[in-house]
C-alpha cells in the first residue's frame, strides 16, 4: 500500500509530460492555419506607395504600375493632346471633375488635365462602370467602336465607354464618373510616388 502513492505520483507526472507534448504538437500543427489569416507579404506591398521612375519617358508613352491590386497608368501626353484637352468639354460628362471629387480627384487635379503637371497624367486604370480596365486609345481619328473626330484617349471594351486624354468621360455612356486619379506626388522631376501625396 505504502507504493500506490508513488504510482499515481508517475502516472500524473506521465499525463502532464505527454500533455505538454501533445499541446505543443497541436499548437505546432495550428499555426500554419493560424498564420494564413494574417496578409501576406504581397498583400501588404500591395498597399503601400510605388515609385514610378519618368526619366526617359517618351511623348504618348504609358507606363503600368500596380497600386493596391489596381493597375496604375502613368501617361506622358503630347503637346497636342494637352491642347486638345480644353476644346472638347461640351462633350464631356463632368469636364471639371466636381461629381465626387473626394473619391476621384484630388485637388490638386481638379484643373483641366487632373494632374500636377499637364505633360504627366496618373490614373487608375479601371472603367468606373463596372471595373474593367480600359484600352489606351491615344491615336486620333476614326477607328472601330469610336468617332470619326476622335482625339485620343480610352475607350472601355467590355461596354463602350469612352473617356478623354484626362481620363474625362464622355456624355451618354454607362460609366457614371471619370477614371480615378490616385493620390500621388512628386520625389523629384523624374520620379512620381503613387499612394501618397503628404510631404513628410
Amino acid at each position: 500500500m505504502s507504493d500506490k502513492p508513488s504510482m499515481d505520483k508517475d502516472r500524473r507526472n506521465w499525463l502532464i509530460a505527454t500533455s505538454a507534448v501533445g499541446g505543443a504538437g497541436a499548437a505546432a500543427a495550428l499555426y500554419p492555419f493560424v498564420d494564413s489569416f494574417q496578409p501576406s507579404e504581397r498583400a501588404k506591398a500591395a498597399g503601400a506607395a510605388v515609385e514610378i521612375d519618368i526619366s526617359d519617358m517618351k511623348p504618348d508613352e504609358m507606363r503600368t504600375a500596380e497600386w493596391r491590386g489596381k493597375p496604375v497608368w502613368v501617361v506622358r501626353r503630347t503637346p497636342e493632346q494637352i491642347a486638345e484637352l480644353s476644346k472638347i468639354d461640351g462633350e464631356l460628362a463632368d469636364p471639371n471633375s466636381l461629381r465626387d471629387p473626394a473619391q476621384y480627384t484630388p485637388a490638386y487635379a481638379q484643373n483641366q488635365w487632373r494632374s500636377i503637371k499637364p505633360e504627366y497624367f496618373v490614373v487608375v486604370g479601371i472603367c468606373t462602370h463596372l471595373g474593367c480596365s480600359p484600352t489606351p486609345k491615344f491615336e486620333s481619328g476614326a477607328q472601330p467602336s469610336l468617332p470619326n473626330s476622335w482625339p485620343g484617349g480610352y475607350l472601355c471594351p467590355c461596354h463602350g465607354s469612352t473617356f478623354d486624354m484626362a481620363g474625362r468621360v464622355y456624355k451618354n455612356k454607362p460609366a457614371p464618373d471619370n477614371l480615378e486619379v490616385p493620390p500621388h506626388m512628386y520625389l523629384s522631376d523624374t520620379k512620381i510616388l503613387i499612394g501618397e501625396d503628404k510631404k513628410a
